[in-house]
Parts: structure tokens; sequence; C-alpha cells
């Protein structure tokens, strides 16, 4: 059961996090509805871009009344970084503790989640033995989905973005002037399906190779987690 014996008052924050694709908002929503009172900071590091929605899978409708920090705070096509994102949530999770609010991180951005679960100094480059940002106690829940599931709610939920228009939005950030170079390096979705529109892949290569790419990066997420649990983090897998 999730937060069996929970006391939100012995936390400071609790992390949801999982592979692409596991359901992890969904999750954090459902439980910041059952504690009340919480407000969800997101850690991705492409959803921070504001109108790259479908390629992000962003599913702000699943947020309903439940606020959320870190979406769409920078234009695409200009920098943001890790360094960044560690001093916004510093903030965003400071302004919510202020109005009596409850955070919830969520994401699937590893790197991210260890700068601010393990208060990464930027200058030695390494992680802290002891957070200095005032978050100590963490409760960490992990989305465990087996290979073949992962991979096949990968590739109904690419269909999906396909039928929803992601050619279209890849399409739109082009013609705003966002170089085609920079939609090729935020990867996944957005390499694929420019280098489609450039002529340089058919839509069935462009398809067949993102969802290889996307089964590869989500397995690269699972690595990155189980060192985290290697390296002392105690994270509580659910299945969903």
């Amino acid at each position: 059961m999730i937060l069996q014996d929970f006391n939100i008052n012995d936390w400071d924050l609790i992390c949801v996090l999982g592979p692409t694709a596991s359901g992890k908002t969904k999750l954090a929503v459902n439980l910041a509805r059952t504690l009340g009172n919480c407000e969800i900071i997101s850690a991705d590091s492409r959803q921070v871009y504001r109108r790259m929605d479908i390629g992000t899978g962003k599913d702000l409708a699943d947020y309903g009344e439940i606020p959320c920090h870190l979406i769409d705070i920078a234009e695409p096509g200009t920098q943001y970084n890790v360094y960044m994102f560690k001093e916004d949530f510093r903030r965003a999770c400071d302004d919510i503790r202020s109005r009596g609010k409850f955070p919830i991180l969520c994401g699937g951005t590893g790197l991210y989640i260890n700068a601010v679960t393990r208060d990464y100094d930027f200058h030695e480059k390494v992680p802290l033995s002891a957070p200095r940002n005032g978050i100590a106690r963490i409760y960490f829940i992990g989305i465990s989905v087996d290979k073949p599931t992962r991979n096949a709610r990968i590739d109904a939920r690419l269909d999906s973005r396909l039928e929803e228009g992601m050619i279209d939005e890849v399409r739109s950030l082009l013609n705003e002037g966002v170089p085609e170079e920079v939609l090729i390096s935020y990867g996944l979705e957005y390499k694929f399906v420019t280098l489609y529109l450039k002529g340089e892949l058919s839509y069935d290569e462009m398809r067949g190779r993102l969802a290889i790419a996307i089964h590869q990066f989500a397995k690269r997420q699972m690595t990155w987690f189980r060192g985290m649990m290697r390296s002392g983090v105690d994270i509580h897998w659910v299945e969903l």
C-alpha cells in the first residue's frame, strides 16, 4: 500500500519517480488529493519549455485542481540546465512551504532529482552528504513496470501523441524560428520528428526509430534509479 503508516509531519518532501509512460503524474496527483494541501513540482528537463506540450507529455489536464510548478517556465531554444532547475526548485519549494502546503516532486529526469534531493554542489560537481536546502527527510516512491508492459505503454502513447498532433507541434516550433539543431538536441520526439520534417526519414522510419529510442531511454532511467538505490536512497517501489 502506498504511504502505509505515512505521517506527513515526518517528511519534508515526497518524490515520485519512474520511467517514461509509467504513470508518474497520475500517481502524484492522486497522492496530492489523498493527503490534501499538496502542490506538485515537476522534475522534467523538457517540460520546462512552453509550447512543447505533446512531445514532452505534459498531460496538463491530469493535474486538475492540483497546482504544479516548473512547467512552461522557459522559451524553446533558450538554455535551461540542471543548475537553473536547482535554483527554481528551491524557490518553488520555499513558496509552497510559506503558504503552509506540502511539496511533491514528480518526474523522470534523474539528474534533476539528484540535484535537489542530494543537494549537488555545482562548484565541486558532487552530491553533499547532508542537504543544505532544508529538505533532509524525503520519501521516495518509485513506479515499477515490467519491460513488456512498459514498452507496450510507450508504443501506445507514442501513437496517441502522433494522432494528437505531435508533428504539427514540432512544425510550429520550426516555423517560429526554433533552430533545427536545437530541436534535435532535445532528443526523442523532437529529434526524430524534426528529421522526418527535414525529409531525412520516412514516416515509418521516424515512428519505428523513435519507439526504439524511447524504449532505450526508459531503460536508462531505470538504470539511474537503481544507481540511486545503490548509493543509499530508499525507494519504495509500487506497481501500476
